[in-house]
């Protein structure tokens, strides 16, 4: 065997071994018929309790629900939480990830995405109403809580000068907002506004969102392990059937998840235009003073 023939079917079996890595995980998941995906769990408005059943429904369900139905397999919603996201997806507990998990350039050099978001979310700060901060800029030097690997610590720091401390998760976070272990609690907006309106809102009445403007809103897109071609490919149509047919508006709308950035995309969905990484994130701080 020369060379040149040597050459080619090592190319050849490097491209083999690459598109059967890309299509193994849909193979798998046909196969045990099971779509394990990662959710954020119970955290108002993106997933509540079923004190019933004690499974967690709603808006982020209801998304992983459809992808297993596309797939003709059953849905196993696993909770995770910022700390623990990133490593249930790449060992392999769960097959993807449909959570409060905006893009980044570094996420996106360690997962793989669908590129095509599906929300847009970005920070709010819970303060006392006695702590005068009215303004991001109001944190400086002040102990600013957030959730560990939260990609609001950088700007919080770099730009603002706070001092970010990291917690667990947002229940954490809002205990130590209260035991005075923080100034403020800084999460994505619609789960602050949630428990400051809420059905626990006389829980909150002492406190309030410091600023209408949100920290760096970001889109929202699902997460999958690096070189999933076949996987990306597969979500990445899903969500677009999502803005087109108007499911995802619905199902933002019957869970209280703010839908303004969504209606727009629907509207632009249904002319077959979409928007896709890499992002404008000028356009995307536009869209969420709106």
């Amino acid at each position: 065997m020369n060379r040149s023939t040597r050459f080619l079917l090592t190319a050849a079996a490097i491209a083999f071994t690459a598109a059967a890595h890309a299509d193994a995980t849909l193979d798998k998941i046909r196969q045990r018929g099971i779509l394990a995906v990662g959710i954020d769990g119970a955290s108002p408005p993106f997933g509540t309790l079923d004190q019933g059943s004690g499974k967690t429904g709603g808006y982020q369900s209801e998304l992983a629900a459809d992808l297993a139905r596309r797939l003709g397999v059953k849905l196993e919603t696993v909770p995770v939480t910022a700390a623990t996201r990133v490593q249930f997806l790449q060992a392999g507990k769960v097959d993807l990830l449909v959570a409060n998990i905006q893009w980044t350039q570094e996420r996106s050099e360690i997962l793989g995405f669908a590129p095509t978001p599906y929300d847009l979310v970005g920070g709010a700060a819970v303060v006392a109403k006695a702590s005068g901060i009215r303004r991001w800029e109001d944190l400086r030097g002040k102990v600013a809580c957030v959730s560990q690997g939260s990609n609001f610590a950088k700007p919080l720091a770099e730009q603002y000068g706070a001092i970010v401390k990291g917690l667990r998760g947002i229940p954490e976070s809002l205990l130590a907002l209260k035991g005075g272990n923080c100034a403020a609690s800084v999460h994505v907006q619609p789960a602050l506004h949630y428990t400051l309106n809420g059905p626990a809102a006389a829980e909150w009445k002492d406190y309030a969102l410091a600023t209408e403007d949100q920290l760096i809103p970001s889109p929202t897109v699902v997460w999958t392990r690096r070189g999933e071609a076949d996987t990306i490919a597969f979500v990445d149509q899903a969500v677009q059937d999502w803005h087109r047919s108007g499911l995802l508006l619905a199902s933002a709308r019957r869970n209280g998840v703010p839908d303004a950035y969504i209606t727009v995309r629907n509207q632009r969905a249904r002319q077959g235009k979409f928007d896709r990484a890499p992002f404008d994130f000028a356009v995307y701080a536009d869209a969420a003073r709106r």
